[in-house]
């Protein structure tokens, strides 16, 4: 399993060892041991699956603490445009996002660490697989962040408008957003 740095430090990308012969292939997608000394935090408590029609956007969401949650994020079929947001208060990356494309012929995952608001934008219709680490879904503690905020200028790959829902259109901008995160200096 590979490490890769993005221009967030503590949200990484994974891409897996993938073996392969003529029968096919085989990677890990999953290794608490090797997570653990990658410095990426791997007890995972929750494992969601999701399918969204081509154009579909999802997100910005986080959950609040005692309830955050950290996410490895794969792509099992389609193509989507993954995205993270910093939110965490004090942190010199606070408001950035990164984005990359997620396909099952890329391989590769987004780690998602506490304090990021998270969403994707489906290329084609698509499957997605989330591993949720430190706590399960709880509802009270759900939040979000605009999709479509003009201050953070997130480039969506869509060809027209996002078909989004309302809550997800109803969240606050970043400079509306009373985060409940803050940054501690003491994460990957």
């Amino acid at each position: 399993m590979e490490r890769i740095k993005t221009d967030i430090p503590d949200l990484v990308i994974l891409e897996p060892q993938v073996f392969s012969d003529e029968r096919g292939f085989f990677f890990e997608a999953h290794s608490a041991p090797k997570f653990e000394a990658l410095g990426i935090e791997p007890g995972i408590v929750q494992i969601n699956q999701s399918f969204s029609r081509r154009g579909v956007l999802r997100g910005l969401h986080f959950q609040a603490p005692p309830h955050d949650q950290t996410k490895l994020v794969r792509c099992i079929s389609g193509r989507l445009w993954d995205v993270a947001v910093d939110i965490r208060r004090g942190s010199p990356t606070y408001g950035r996002w990164f984005g990359l494309e997620l396909s099952p012929e890329n391989r590769r995952m987004l780690y998602v660490p506490s304090g990021f608001a998270h969403g994707f934008c489906a290329l084609e219709d698509c499957e997605l697989l989330y591993l949720c680490g430190r706590s399960g879904y709880h509802k009270e503690s759900e939040g979000g962040l605009r999709f479509d905020d003009p201050g953070l200028g997130i480039a969506w790959p869509l060809d027209g408008p996002p078909d989004a829902n309302d809550r997800d259109r109803s969240y606050p901008t970043l400079s509306e957003l009373e985060s409940p995160f803050v940054f501690t200096g003491d994460g990957l």
